[in-house]
C-alpha cells in the first residue's frame, strides 16, 4: 500500500511540471515571448548559460533565464547536459571559440573537419556559404505567410 502511494505521488510530482536546469547548446539565441520564432524577444541567451525550464510544448519550453526574465526556447536550442565550462580546465584555458565548443559538444571538432576534407568525403563550400546567411524575421514572416504555413500571420 505504500509502495502505490509513494509510486502515485512521485507521479504527480513529475507531472507537476517542476522547472529543470538545462543548458542551451547553440552560440546564441532568442528568449520569445510566445512559442512562435517570431515572438517578441524578451532576453538573449548564449551557449552554456543554465535555464529553468517547464515542460514542453509542441517543441517550446517555457523558460527563466538567470536574471529572472521569462519566455520560451525551442527544444532544438537546449540540451539536459551541462555545457558550461569550468574555470582552469584545458577548454576554459585554450580560449576557443563558442562556436567550436558548441561543435565539439556534438562530437564534430576541427580534427573531424580536416579528416573529412582530407578524405574527399565532404565538401564544405555551401557549410561555410550558408553559415554567413543572415534571414530577417520580416523575410520569415512574409515566408511563412506566402507560403500559407503555420504562424505566417504572427
Amino acid at each position: 500500500m505504500k509502495s502505490r502511494v509513494l509510486i502515485a505521488l512521485f507521479a504527480i510530482w513529475a507531472g507537476a511540471g517542476f522547472p529543470t536546469p538545462m543548458s542551451v547548446q547553440v552560440k546564441t539565441c532568442k528568449v520569445r515571448a510566445t512559442r512562435s520564432q517570431l515572438g517578441k524577444v524578451v532576453a538573449t541567451v548564449s551557449y552554456g548559460d543554465i535555464i529553468e525550464a517547464g515542460a514542453p510544448v509542441k517543441g517550446w519550453y517555457p523558460v527563466t533565464t538567470k536574471d529572472g526574465k521569462k519566455g520560451y526556447l525551442h527544444e532544438s536550442a537546449l540540451s539536459k547536459k551541462r555545457l558550461t565550462m569550468a574555470a582552469g580546465t584545458v577548454d576554459a584555458s585554450a580560449s576557443v571559440s563558442s562556436d567550436e565548443v558548441a561543435l565539439a559538444g556534438k562530437g564534430f571538432t576541427e580534427q573531424v573537419e580536416a579528416k573529412l576534407k582530407a578524405e574527399g568525403k565532404l565538401d564544405f563550400t555551401w557549410v561555410d556559404r550558408m553559415a554567413t546567411f543572415m534571414v530577417s524575421e520580416e523575410q520569415i514572416r512574409k515566408f511563412r505567410t506566402e507560403g500559407n504555413l503555420p504562424g505566417g500571420a504572427q
